[in-house]
C-alpha cells in the first residue's frame, strides 16, 4: 500500500521520506495547532519540492482559503491541493449545498487566476507566475521616454 507522509516542511524531512520508501509527501503544519511559530505550509512548499526532485507527488495541506492558494501552490510545484477548513466550515453552515458553493467558488476563482495569467491549462502554471516574499527583488523595466 502506497504511504504518504504527512507533516513534511523541511528538505531534510523529504529526504528521510523518500530514502524509506514513502509514495509522496503532504507539506503540512497540521494548521500550526502544535507550534504556533512553524512556517506556513506555503511557505515550505518550494523546499520540499526542490527536495523531492520529482521523486514523489508533493501535496500542500493547509492555508488554502481563495482560488489564487491553489494557483500558487501549483506555480511552486505542488502535484495537488487538500482543502480542509473551508469545507468543514461549509458543511456545518449549509451541509452539503455550502460544500458545493465554496468548491465552486474555489475552482471560479482558480480560473479567474488561471485566465489573468495567461494560463489555459494547468501545466501551463509556473514559478515564473508568481513573486514570494523570500525572491530576490526583481528589477522593473527601464522607462522608456
Amino acid at each position: 500500500m502506497p504511504i504518504l507522509v504527512k507533516g513534511v516542511i523541511t528538505a531534510e524531512d523529504t529526504r528521510l521520506a523518500i530514502q524509506n520508501g514513502a509514495a509522496g509527501i503532504i507539506v503540512s503544519n497540521h494548521g500550526a495547532r502544535q507550534l504556533d511559530y512553524v512556517p506556513s505550509t506555503i511557505m515550505a512548499l518550494e523546499e520540499v519540492v526542490k527536495a523531492a526532485q520529482g521523486r514523489v507527488p508533493v501535496f500542500l495541506d493547509g492555508g488554502v482559503r481563495r482560488g489564487t492558494d491553489v494557483f500558487k501552490a501549483l506555480a511552486l510545484g505542488a502535484s495537488g491541493i487538500f482543502i480542509g477548513r473551508p469545507v468543514v466550515f461549509s458543511l456545518a453552515a449549509e451541509g452539503e449545498a455550502g460544500v458545493r458553493k465554496v468548491l465552486q467558488m474555489l475552482r471560479d476563482e482558480f480560473e479567474l487566476t488561471m485566465a489573468l495569467s495567461g494560463c489555459t491549462c494547468l501545466k501551463e502554471i509556473t514559478r515564473s507566475h508568481i513573486a514570494t516574499e523570500w525572491d530576490a527583488p526583481r528589477a522593473l523595466p527601464a522607462a522608456r521616454l
